[in-house]
């Protein structure tokens, strides 16, 4: 955020919240069935979804794909440790880590390492090749440590804003 800009957040009713539980859940329904759940009209509806959008409420609208249709179920959480923590390793990590398709999310965090990684492959051995053709050859990259998932027990892209 720049010096000097004032960031406020939009305040939402319980109609927008309703209505983005709603859009989270089935961003396909139409403003005609959104408008009867909500007991709007549709004109109504439609404004307050433009509004959420110009507010940066509502950023994109995706299609969540199933990964094991796609040959993608093989799910890795890498921890990485950098060398040393100086701004440039940093940048030079965080822009070759961008690059790599299989890394779907990357944060840097506390803690005994610098980074957790969620990545998404085919199987084991498409793992190994991506840890040996992509990943360790980062340069200062101190160490990695790399938890497999077993199953998945919770998994929604759904914040919950109604009570």
């Amino acid at each position: 955020m720049k010096p000097n800009t004032i960031h406020y957040h939009m305040k939402l009713d319980i109609i927008d919240k309703k209505l983005l539980e709603l859009l989270q859940a089935d961003t396909k329904k139409t403003n005609k069935e959104l408008s009867s759940k909500l007991n709007l009209s549709v004109t109504a509806v439609y404004e307050r979804i433009k509004k959420l959008e110009r507010e940066g409420v509502i950023n994109k609208y995706v299609a969540i794909l199933d990964k094991s249709k796609i040959q993608k179920n093989f799910v890795v959480f890498c921890h990485v440790k950098l060398a040393q923590h100086n701004i440039d390793l940093i940048k030079h990590f965080e822009k070759e880590i961008l690059k790599l398709d299989e890394v779907l999310e990357c944060y840097h965090v506390s803690g005994d390492y610098d980074y957790i990684l969620k990545i998404f492959v085919k199987d084991m051995e498409e793992y190994r090749e991506f840890m040996v053709k992509k990943l360790t050859t980062i340069k200062d990259i101190d160490s990695t440590h790399s938890t497999f998932m077993i199953g998945e027990v919770k998994h929604t892209n759904i914040f919950k804003l109604t009570l």
